[in-house]
């Protein structure tokens, strides 16, 4: 740094030169594991960021705050929005087994993953806020994943629900769980207060950018590329707005999307212009969320802790996906594929247990020490069991074996 301060004065800083580096060699890197191995090119991302993280990168902090808290709550609000508008609520009066599956097993995740963390000596209090960091699946590594795959048909669209059903119970409840622990002597009205302030706001900024975006639409063609620009600069107004009135603003991009996508009389589509500024803001979490997760303090018990969330969470998520199957219109065999699409965790895990991490100084060590691993480790393997499981539910666009050695260009 003093080398660099002392011959050339960069506009941005080294941080922004670092990070353009990381960036670059993560996309050569995703580009070459898909190439070669025709896993998605999320695997090449979260190793690289890995690397650098258990190299003493220094590029972010733990907990999130400032600029890099900002670009995760961006880039997960973006994903999120995409999700919240595929999702239309009428499907669930038609196939309510489905939402069934969705809360069965999102409820079994939490409370396996709470039973487990208590059998292993582990306070309640941090017991709960890992079963809300264990219950978020990733809807920014399978939206990657089935990217890759060019995946499309039942077990894709089941998956897409359920990851966004959870991450949006995992936000709710994360919000409310912080605000209850940052305010522990006000009371049960104070702090119901906080909780219904904070969640208000979260749900006021997503029902404003659903109207904005609604009345833009009117006026503007959903394929422009100024409708394009115009829904990132209000995703990431509303970012800014959410975090400083003390909201979740992934939550309020998530219900805009879903608001959005039930005023509209017609199906939406996502504007094409979009694309390559989401896979940027995709790939900068998903390798900003490895980094972080592995600067964790690695060591046998917290490994075996990070294994037992794991284990506890990849059973109930079973279960319930199982129970809820009875009815839903898939079959044993899609159920257990649509299981193996929620595996994935990332950055919304990582935020929840930042709010944790920050709100309670005497127990956030021990959640940021147990989830940190946990999200490394699922950021990968969730990657791949995604993968496998598109594969052999027979909705990728290419077989595996047609993927391998070939280049983004060869294929069509």
């Amino acid at each position: 740094m003093n080398l660099w301060t002392q011959w050339l004065r960069p506009s941005a800083g080294f941080p922004t030169v670092q990070w353009s580096l990381l960036l670059a060699a993560a996309t050569l890197t995703g580009h070459l594991v898909q190439r070669h191995s025709g896993l998605p090119k999320v695997v090449g991302y979260t190793l690289v960021g890995a690397i650098a993280g258990f190299l003493g990168f220094g590029g972010v902090g733990w907990p999130l705050q400032g600029v890099g808290l900002f670009l995760v709550e961006l880039g997960v609000a973006v994903v999120l929005f995409e999700a919240g508008g595929r999702i239309p609520l009428r499907w669930f009066g038609h196939n309510p087994m489905v939402l069934v599956q969705s809360v069965a097993e999102s409820a079994l995740t939490w409370f396996a993953v709470y039973q487990t963390m208590l059998w292993l000596d582990l306070p309640a209090a941090v017991a709960s806020p890992l079963a809300l960091v264990a219950m978020a699946a990733s809807p920014a590594v399978l939206g990657r994943v089935v990217a890759d795959t060019r995946a499309a048909g039942l077990v894709t669209e089941r998956a897409i629900v359920l990851v966004t059903l959870s991450s949006l119970y995992a936000l709710t409840l994360g919000c409310a769980q912080a605000e209850l622990i940052r305010h522990p002597d006000a009371g049960w009205i104070g702090a119901a207060g906080a909780v219904l302030l904070a969640l208000g706001v979260s749900v006021a900024i997503g029902l404003l950018l659903a109207l904005a975006l609604r009345l833009a639409l009117r006026v503007m063609s959903p394929a422009s590329e100024n409708t394009a620009i115009l829904l990132l600069a209000l995703i990431a107004a509303g970012t800014a707005i959410a975090a400083h009135l003390g909201g979740s603003a992934p939550l309020a991009a998530l219900l805009g999307g879903i608001l959005l996508r039930q005023s509209q009389p017609r199906p939406w589509a996502w504007p094409r212009q979009l694309g390559a500024a989401s896979s940027l803001l995709t790939m900068l979490i998903l390798v900003l969320v490895a980094t972080v997760a592995a600067q964790a303090e690695w060591s046998g018990p917290v490994a075996g802790a990070a294994l037992a969330l794991i284990a506890a969470r990849l059973l109930a998520k079973a279960v319930g996906v199982g129970l809820g199957n009875v009815g839903s219109g898939a079959s044993w065999r899609q159920a257990l594929c649509v299981n193996c699409a929620l595996m994935p965790m990332s950055a919304i895990s990582l935020l929840v247990a930042s709010q944790f991490v920050v709100a309670s100084a005497a127990t956030g060590h021990l959640i940021a020490g147990i989830a940190l691993p946990a999200i490394l480790l699922m950021e990968v393997l969730g990657a791949v069991i995604a993968t496998i499981a598109i594969h052999r539910a027979g909705e990728s666009a290419k077989p595996w074996s047609l993927l391998v050695g070939k280049s983004e260009q060869e294929q069509p």
